[in-house]
């Protein structure tokens, strides 16, 4: 199983970017994907997350300027930013908590490799 995220790039202050984070294999299903970011010196934090049955959660720096969503058939989530402030300015990671692969058997915490956002004029 993999994960690619995209989607990522230079954008002004006010602008908007969407994230994709795509997965690929031998997956029947996936329950738990998330966006975490991470900036220069910084630790790893939570973006936002959405259940197999979407039910979101954000992130209070992000409330009503992001929203995840998902595409089940496609085993794709989406980051869509509005607003963008310098402070978003990360590498910006997917994750997938838990896969159903065949086998069947479950698979753990499945990361992406990052896309860079930048926000600046």
């Amino acid at each position: 199983v993999q994960l690619q995220a995209s989607g990522g790039g230079l954008v002004q202050p006010g602008g908007s970017l969407r994230l994709s984070c795509a997965a690929s294999g031998s997956i029947i299903s996936i329950n738990t994907m998330a966006w975490f970011r991470q900036a220069p010196g910084n630790e790893r934090e939570f973006v936002a997350t959405i259940t197999s049955g979407g039910n979101t959660n954000y992130a209070d720096s992000v409330k009503g300027r992001f929203t995840i969503s998902r595409d089940n058939a496609k085993n794709t989530v989406y980051l869509q930013m509005n607003s963008l402030k310098p402070e978003d300015t990360a590498v910006y990671y997917c994750n997938a908590a838990a896969i159903l692969v065949a086998g069947p058997e479950w698979e753990y915490d499945y990361w992406g490799q990052g896309t860079q956002v930048t926000v600046s004029s």
